[in-house]
């Protein structure tokens, strides 16, 4: 069995939905399991449509909803050929829609947003599922809060993915086309909930992984990870072949072709993941695999935006025990990651991308340290081979960059990895002249 992500853009419009199966039957394996973002655009018209349900205007909520039951009864119209076709479709895109209206006397919270959320992924599967009935091909359409489950911290539960997802799998001995909704998920609370923005890839990573597939297939809407960002430096390449931990890094420090998260099962269980463009199905894409053959090379960049970086200064610190600690747990009791850091005999610099409490954060440091933010900043990520045993990597990045000032640089923490901080406004050209250098 092959688990194949389709991403929002992949069925964003009836004709692409029709270039889903050909891609599907292309595949060498028996069993297809298929998940399927939400189609593009409609994971932000419901967040839109939770916003107005939530500040209580309902006129506004109700008029949103009648504009985006537009799209999707024309989408309908516009996939479906058969009237059978279309009379089911356009029945079943009622419920949804009759569901979205028995909001207006509820009270608002994070729940009901899950709810609303949850319905962009099962508009999708369902309306393939039925497409593919029209046209007389089997499938079966699993709901995926049947099997996808994260416990109290947020955390996907592995073990019980895989045995409620094989089971429902074994209910259906002789087909070989699953479909199911990327995204969401149950909680330990038994409610709907979601594995963030992204995390349809991370649906099918997980799914991989539990179910010891024999690889996982991510296609999107390009031919792979780049050597650099296209947006930004002409001439990128795809990469042919990345490790995990290079994947890893890439999809963290800004690649936005993979969720970050999505690497982890994979390479826990060892499934290959492959990257490919459904806009161009013969690419060879991106493979991500346990093997590294990208031995003494520099092999990509990528960009991070958003980042606050915090300069935090003890005149105590010289030789003093436990200053650290003390940091991290400030970090840890509001839940907030750390990037990057550097430290120094007197002051600790790190950043964070979530600032939700940021203010709270700098409060307790103030307690017992002098404090500097830095906002709008950049990390640029260049990965490759950095084994200790390489050398002269870290001159050729600093020359390529030497005209742009530096506020912090993390080499040596990972194998893989070798990142700069700097000002957002700098960020564009760091990439072009790192990519001159480098490539």
């Amino acid at each position: 069995m092959k688990v194949l992500k389709f991403g929002g853009t992949s069925v964003g419009s009836p004709e692409r939905i029709e270039q889903l199966l050909p891609i599907i039957r292309s595949q060498a394996t028996d069993k297809h399991l298929v998940v399927l973002s939400a189609v593009s655009g409609t994971t932000n018209d419901l967040v839109k449509l939770s916003a107005l349900y939530a500040n209580k205007d309902i006129e506004a909520a109700y008029q949103h909803i009648d504009e985006l039951y537009s799209k999707y009864k024309k989408f309908v119209n516009d996939l479906f050929k058969t009237e059978e076709g279309i009379l089911e479709a356009l029945a079943f895109i009622d419920r949804i829609f009759d569901l979205f209206y028995q909001f207006k006397n509820k009270n608002f919270g994070s729940s009901a947003e899950r709810i609303i959320l949850a319905q962009g992924e099962i508009l999708s599967t369902t309306l393939f599922h039925l497409y593919l009935k029209e046209i007389e091909v089997p499938s079966v359409l699993l709901s995926a809060l049947d099997f996808m489950l994260i416990d109290e911290d947020k955390e996907p539960n592995i073990d019980y993915i895989r045995e409620h997802a094989a089971s429902e799998i074994a209910k259906y001995a002789e087909e070989n086309l699953f479909i199911t909704q990327g995204y969401i998920c149950t909680n330990a609370e038994g409610e709907i909930d979601n594995l963030q923005r992204g995390g349809s890839d991370y649906t099918a990573s997980l799914l991989g992984a539990a179910l010891k597939v024999e690889e996982i297939q991510i296609w999107t809407d390009i031919d792979g990870f780049h050597n650099n960002d296209p947006r930004y430096v002409q001439n990128t390449k795809s990469i042919a072949n990345l490790s995990f931990d290079e994947a890893a890094e890439l999809s963290y420090f800004g690649a936005k072709i993979l969720h970050p998260q999505s690497v982890f099962p994979a390479r826990k269980y060892n499934v290959p993941v492959r990257l490919l463009d459904t806009m161009n199905p013969s690419a060879l894409g991106t493979l991500i695999s346990g093997e590294t053959t990208n031995q003494n090379q520099i092999v990509a960049i990528a960009a991070k935006d958003g980042i606050t970086a915090i300069r935090i200064q003890s005149s105590r610190m010289l030789m003093a025990y436990g200053f650290l600690r003390k940091v991290f747990e400030v970090f840890e009791r509001y839940k907030t990651p750390i990037d990057m850091i550097t430290t120094s005999e007197v002051a600790v610099s790190l950043t964070i991308d979530q600032t939700e409490y940021l203010s709270e954060i700098v409060k307790e440091l103030e307690l017992f340290a002098a404090v500097e933010i830095d906002n709008e900043q950049s990390i640029v990520c260049i990965v490759g081979d950095f084994r200790k045993n390489n050398h002269g990597y870290a001159t050729i990045v600093s020359e390529a960059v030497k005209h742009i000032p530096i506020r912090m640089i993390s080499y040596g923490g990972s194998e893989n990895n070798i990142s700069l901080l700097i000002s957002s406004s700098y960020k564009i050209e760091a990439l072009r002249s790192l990519h001159n250098r480098l490539f």
